[in-house]
């Protein structure tokens, strides 16, 4: 698991992979502007940065992460590797690749709120 946050220079995103942006919120969301309800789409192998606004709910780690952001398959919840961060408050970049195509979910691994249980997000891998 790798801590990321406003003590690590954020990674800079190459000019060719697509930039998402996500707000890890103080209600214990996920939210994607003008999205009702955050859900990604990728292509399996393609390489996105994830540019994440982490802001502290109630709770917090003693490390100092506020939200976690781990992918889970769907249907096994089996960790995907690589895909296991603990965010800091402000902004912070994670450039990832896709995993293989299927159903996954972005989790909170922080407890953050008495809503934690709802911090969760959609992900569908395309082939």
């Amino acid at each position: 698991m790798a801590i990321v946050g406003a003590a690590v220079a954020p990674q800079t995103a190459a000019a060719s992979e697509r930039v998402i942006e996500i707000l890890a919120d103080k209600d214990s969301r996920y939210k994607i502007a003008g999205e009702p309800t955050p859900e990604i789409s990728m292509r399996a192998g393609e390489h996105v940065t994830f540019r994440i606004t982490a802001r502290k709910g109630k709770t917090w780690n003693r490390d100092g992460s506020i939200h976690g952001f781990t992918l889970l398959n769907a249907k096994t919840r089996i960790q995907v590797p690589g895909w296991d961060f603990l965010l800091r408050p402000g902004e912070q970049e994670l450039s990832l690749t896709a995993p293989e195509a299927g159903e996954y979910e972005v989790v909170c691994t922080v407890i953050c709120t008495e809503d934690h249980e709802g911090m969760h997000m959609k992900v569908v891998v395309l082939p």
